[in-house]
């Protein structure tokens, strides 16, 4: 049974993963329409114009700006709320646990679908609570910054379990000993409990990273990647030269380099928390906790 089992799973990687990945590289390296047949060698020639294409230089700014702006709105206002939740004075934990994850499972479709209404310039709700005359979906300015605002909203809520789940998994003698020492509650976080929460931190940022390298759904919906190339983003124009101009040679090398990108930040987490670079910190905090109770009790058994 567990052969038949592991059989299943190794061909499903392999027809629908490994396959396709082989096929799309393949396609890279040729001038490919299926739409008339055409499949013509060209070597390199696709990705010589990638890296000459102002478009994807757009595309990539567009991507790193989404990306890091995304990521720290999520992970400080995950931080905050799992910080509050953590408190002894804050009650009925479990359900603001659950309001605050239940946008991070409804669906993305219909999320971006209800933003895009609450962001129309004429009866939309953000404009109507702020009183602002915005046209946020259709200026330029703006454009990128609605979709950030949006996925913030839509995923901050998986920043505020992992670190929750971190803040309980400090060791309680490393607050104690802190607050012995006299720490006050902003020192207690600075010093102790961020320290030591920075490898779940590391965790929630890389994923988020591979995430949002991949972020396509909320562009697709809101803006389309306009207005002109504000808000294309790698993923999206994967999407575009390979589907709506049928150019997939040039596609699939747009989505090998991707890959590429991905598997190198991906690599590089990996190698760092083997290093054990990202609990480093929280090694010599709770070193520091250890060596001032040792003091604390020291101290008392002599008086």
């Amino acid at each position: 049974m567990v052969v038949v089992t592991v059989g299943v799973i190794m061909a499903f990687i392999v027809v629908l993963l490994i396959v396709p990945i082989l096929i799309a590289l393949r396609g890279s390296f040729h001038q490919w329409n299926p739409l008339n047949g055409t499949f013509t060698w060209v070597g390199l020639d696709n990705y010589a114009e990638l890296f000459a294409d102002p478009q994807f230089a757009r595309a990539s700014l567009n991507t790193a700006v989404f990306g890091v702006a995304a990521i720290a709105g999520r992970v400080v206002i995950g931080l905050a709320i799992a910080y509050a939740l953590f408190s002894r004075l804050t009650r009925w934990k479990g359900f603001f646990r659950t309001v605050f994850y239940m946008p991070t499972i409804t669906p993305l479709v219909a999320v971006a679908y209800v933003w895009k209404l609450m962001y129309n310039p004429q009866f939309g709700a953000i404009n109507s609570i702020f009183g602002l005359d915005v046209n946020w979906l259709f200026d330029s300015r703006f454009s990128l910054l609605a979709i950030i605002l949006m996925t913030i909203w839509k995923d901050f809520g998986y920043a505020v379990i992992l670190l929750l789940a971190g803040l309980y998994s400090i060791p309680e003698d490393s607050l104690e000993a802190a607050s012995v020492d006299g720490a006050n509650s902003w020192q207690r976080f600075w010093r102790v409990i961020l320290p030591l929460l920075r490898p779940m931190l590391f965790f929630v940022v890389i994923t988020s990273l591979i995430a949002y390298l991949q972020a396509f759904v909320q562009v697709l919906v809101l803006t389309g990647g306009g207005p002109g190339t504000s808000t294309q983003i790698i993923s999206y124009m994967i999407y575009e030269q390979a589907f709506v101009k049928y150019n997939f040679g040039y596609a699939s090398a747009i989505a090998f380099v991707l890959l590429l990108v991905t598997a190198a930040l991906t690599a590089a987490s990996w190698r760092f928390n083997s290093s054990g670079g990202a609990d480093r910190p929280g090694r010599a905090a709770r070193r520091r906790a250890a060596r001032r109770a040792a003091a604390a009790t020291t101290e008392g058994s002599a008086r």
